[in-house]
């Protein structure tokens, strides 16, 4: 474990691209474990969030989202700035990651930016038994699992496609349905100083199992703000 109690800089070498495919999630939380402040995470954000946000979608081959959060959040394109851009240019990686939204419904708004200004062709991960939409215009959707998505068929279509490092930012219940199929090799979480008190949930539910342990990596502050990252315990 490494711990650092002073915000370090550059930020990527702490949140690397790892050598092997990793799928990795990204969470924010309040002190007494909310997972948004009326309805949306946007309560929860503090200083140095947004830096680690940004540099964790520099170093990823592909963002997953499930459509409830693209809705909620209201996502727009998947666009970076410029420096993260040429970072990733001289990285040999493409200029852009790759967007993916999971959606068993395909309720999914064409016209919303994060397809409608999208500058590469989103992915939308569904199941054959999934209804026409027109979704399918502004998107790649692709079938995986009969009548609910095969999450591990998905991440293993998107690696065979070279998206070796996956980058998960929620919501909820797709982080819990990853955990039950034993998917996630790092958890990146931010703990807001916030009693949010509520009826928020929590970052993840869904399907039992047994707890999968994890090994700290790293320990950043904030001002009041704590971010930590694990990784699957070897």
């Amino acid at each position: 474990m490494t711990a650092l109690h002073t915000w370090p800089a550059p930020l990527l070498e702490l949140y690397p691209r790892n050598p092997a495919s990793t799928l990795r999630v990204n969470f924010i939380a309040s002190a007494d474990g909310a997972v948004t402040v009326d309805g949306l995470s946007a309560g929860l954000q503090g200083p140095g969030d947004k830096e680690i946000f940004d540099s964790l979608r520099t170093v990823c081959d592909a963002l997953v989202v499930a459509a409830g959060t693209v809705r909620a959040e209201n996502y727009d394109a998947l666009r970076l700035t410029p420096e993260a851009r040429r970072w990733r240019l001289a990285a040999g990686l493409t200029e852009f990651p790759l967007m993916v939204i999971v959606s068993g419904s395909l309720d999914l708004d064409p016209e919303q930016l994060v397809f409608a200004d999208a500058p590469v062709r989103p992915v939308v991960l569904t199941h054959r038994s999934a209804p026409a939409s027109p979704i399918s215009e502004v998107a790649e959707v692709i079938a995986v699992g009969d009548d609910r998505v095969d999450l591990a068929a998905g991440v293993e279509l998107l690696r065979e496609r070279g998206a070796g490092q996956l980058l998960c930012e929620g919501g909820p219940g797709l982080l819990g349905s990853l955990i039950a199929a034993d998917l996630v090799d790092e958890l990146c979480l931010t703990v807001a100083p916030l009693l949010a008190g509520g009826q928020a949930g929590r970052i993840a539910h869904g399907p039992g199992g047994p707890p999968r342990r994890m090994s700290l990596r790293h320990v950043l502050t904030r001002e009041d703000m704590l971010f930590l990252r694990y990784a699957r315990s070897t």
